[in-house]
């Protein structure tokens, strides 16, 4: 199965690691990464621009609003993904728990739904190859 992994951190706590720590639990993340790859665990992963270049994008009413970085009121910012494969979300959350990225905010784990079967579902037609 495959799971979502959305790497959440809160820029206080990054910025008041001690001089040099931010980097090593980067080196520690690809290393991380690396390893979850070369087993077939890792399919994609990602890291994501500062939220303040986010747009965030609303139709309510049928008024559309854009609202610049994302909306939320929590400290712990979306920063990045990984798309895994794992047998168990056991397993998966054991994953997330070795990112580094737990100390400084938290990793959401996510099974994907099979889109496929969505589609095959609601009588969508099949998506082109």
């Amino acid at each position: 199965m495959k799971y979502l992994l959305l790497i959440y951190n809160d820029d206080t706590l990054v910025d008041a690691l001690p001089a040099g720590r931010a980097d090593a639990m980067m080196r520690d993340c690809f290393n991380h990464a690396d390893a979850l790859r070369g087993q077939g665990a890792l399919l994609e992963s990602q890291q994501l621009e500062a939220p303040s270049t986010a747009k965030t994008v609303r139709i309510r009413g049928g008024r559309t609003s854009i609202v610049d970085g994302p909306f939320a009121e929590t400290k712990e910012m979306l920063g990045g993904y990984n798309i895994i494969e794992a047998p168990t979300l056991e397993d998966a959350v054991r994953i997330a728990a070795a990112f580094p990225w737990t100390e400084t905010g938290c990793v959401e784990v996510r099974p994907i739904r099979d889109i496929a079967a969505v589609r095959q579902r609601v009588g969508a037609d099949e998506e082109p190859a």
